[in-house]
């Protein structure tokens, strides 16, 4: 399996849902919950038929509480989106969907405000980018006794450009998905792309490390693209099973899970098969690439 040979093809498989992904943040952006703008979220079912959704936005607009979005969920349960609802106004808005001998069960409502929402905006830019430069920092270190033929803290670039990807990727799907099917980036979408970075990174490191064995193994008696291409093609089956048994398990929560965990499951779907397209495809092969740009610069 020449992986390495062919990487200007994976390059460019990348390139086009990188740019892909791009193009939807610039163009639809992504959508933000209310755990970033600030209101409240209510998700209610009712015991019997849900009344339609047009007659119930009619009710709910008599309240004059501004701007107010619904999504079905299941057969009989409601998602609402509204500004940041006082106590009275809570009481009033869930009465408004129906008298209380009606069957209606409140099963969430969780209410944010605009100070707080900016605040964990602010938070979760920080977390990613912390998290973003402590990778780069100990992969640099876990591999700094690897001077040859590449340094070590070009691993850690390698490294960054391949969790870029694995960013990016699910993101444009948000942004796609947020103009489509109304999803909203909340705390549960950070929680996503900050596991994303985890596991592709970890995937990675083990490619890395078996890299490193190889190399201490040939004595600079293969050439550097021969031994990265070993070192993916010895840790392929592994690096897909076990992406394979966590997007199994993640698959069933996304079919069978509540609506406010599908968009979560959804999203850690996408990121661990971009994640482990590029630990395969993209951070290896990448070595090979900055190592043959150096050697043709000494010629």
């Amino acid at each position: 399996m020449d992986i390495v040979g062919h990487r200007k093809i994976f390059y460019a498989i990348s390139g086009v849902l990188v740019g892909a992904g791009l193009a939807a943040i610039a163009v639809f952006g992504i959508r933000l919950g209310i755990d970033f703008t600030g209101g409240s979220f209510i998700e209610v079912e009712f015991r019997d038929e849900r009344p339609p959704v047009g007659e119930l936005a009619s009710r709910l607009e008599r309240l004059g509480l501004g701007e107010i979005r619904m999504q079905p969920s299941g057969e009989r349960g409601l998602l609402i989106r509204a500004r940041h609802l006082s106590e009275e106004e809570h009481r009033a808005f869930v009465a408004a969907l129906g008298p209380a001998e009606s069957g209606i069960a409140e099963r969430r409502f969780d209410t944010v405000g605009p100070t707080i929402g900016r605040e964990l905006r602010r938070r979760s830019a920080i977390a990613i980018a912390l998290v973003l430069f402590l990778i780069v920092s100990y992969i640099a270190w876990a591999f700094r006794k690897v001077s040859a033929p590449v340094q070590s803290w070009k691993y850690g670039m390698a490294t960054v450009v391949a969790l870029i990807h694995d960013i990016v990727i699910p993101a444009g799907f948000f942004a796609l998905a947020g103009r489509v099917a109304g999803f909203e980036a909340d705390t549960l979408f950070v929680t996503a792309l900050l596991t994303i970075l985890g596991f592709s990174v970890h995937d990675t490191i083990v490619v890395f490390d078996r890299v490193r064995e190889n190399l201490q193994k040939a004595k600079g008696g293969d050439d550097f693209g021969v031994i990265v291409n070993r070192s993916v093609s010895e840790t392929f089956v592994r690096s897909v099973n076990t992406s394979l048994t966590v997007v199994i398990a993640l698959a069933a929560v996304w079919l069978f899970g509540g609506a406010s965990t599908q968009a979560f499951a959804l999203t850690l779907v996408i990121g661990i098969v971009a994640g482990t397209y590029s630990s395969i495809f993209i951070a290896s092969p990448l070595l090979v690439t900055w190592h043959e740009f150096q050697r043709r610069k000494k010629i």
